[in-house]
């Protein structure tokens, strides 16, 4: 358990060191912003496909494929279930933050729901991980969401600037981004420990949590301001770290 808080701590403040650097350099540039997300959006790809994916076939059993399927499309229906019922704000790396549903309510309030639509499922992801026999692919996991919320903590501290958001409450939104994934890594690994079962389903539906706002948001928002290539490759780089992570890991 106490492994678990320490990740869980160390998942939730690497957001907070991203927001630090965000702070020390606020006008980051488009492509720079692009090139950082394409980065973490690798290194969410492998955590997903190698810390969670793969486990859930292992542990599925005879019917793994099945349950891995499942708990994929689950993982993605949900989140877009929630994407599209909860009034959110998106956050557009280097613009203005870009209000969704309903304008009536507040920024910060709306950006805050944004937050836990975007991290609560990383942080259950980096639980999850622990209700598998193998720490080391559960540390893979919480380093692997660790590691890409640093230019996340970055890249969203300019925009909230630039919206108006006084310096104190965007560090506190930025603390807050931090304390949702606490909270998540919590929820998942109560969620696994209380039953073995539903473990293989468990790592499919985080992992597809994880595919669905790769898809949806990262790749899209890198991709729309004519770094294309460059997002490309650094998205090549996040999976290759990764995936040079597990084999040593592995080793």
């Amino acid at each position: 358990m106490e492994m678990v808080l320490l990740t869980a701590l160390g998942v939730g403040g690497a957001t907070l060191i991203g927001a630090v650097i965000g702070f020390l350099f606020k006008n980051i540039s488009h492509r720079f912003s692009d090139i950082v997300l394409s980065f973490a959006a690798g290194v969410m790809l492998a955590a997903a496909v190698l810390g969670l994916i793969l486990p859930s076939l292992e542990y599925g059993g005879k019917f793994g494929i099945i349950i891995t399927i499942a708990g994929i499309f689950a993982g993605a229906l949900c989140l877009n279930l929630i994407d599209k019922l909860v009034p959110h704000l998106h956050k557009m790396a280097g613009t203005d933050i870009e209000a969704h549903n309903n304008p009536g309510l507040s920024k910060v309030l709306l950006f805050v729901t944004a937050i836990a639509i975007h991290n609560l499922p990383e942080g259950i992801a980096a639980g999850v991980g622990f209700g598998a026999d193998d720490p080391s692919q559960a540390l893979l996991i919480a380093g692997g969401i660790a590691l890409q919320n640093i230019p996340e903590g970055m890249v969203i501290i300019g925009p909230m600037l630039a919206s108006g958001v006084s310096p104190k409450r965007t560090f506190l939104l930025a603390a807050l981004t931090g304390v949702v994934e606490v909270i998540g890594t919590l929820i998942g690994f109560f969620a696994v420990s209380f039953s073995q079962a539903i473990l293989p389903f468990a790592l499919a539906f985080a992992g597809g949590t994880m595919l669905y706002v790769i898809s949806d948001e990262m790749i899209p928002e890198t991709h729309a301001h004519g770094s294309e290539r460059g997002a490309t490759y650094a998205l090549l780089v996040g999976f290759c770290v990764m995936l040079v992570s597990d084999v040593l890991l592995g080793g």
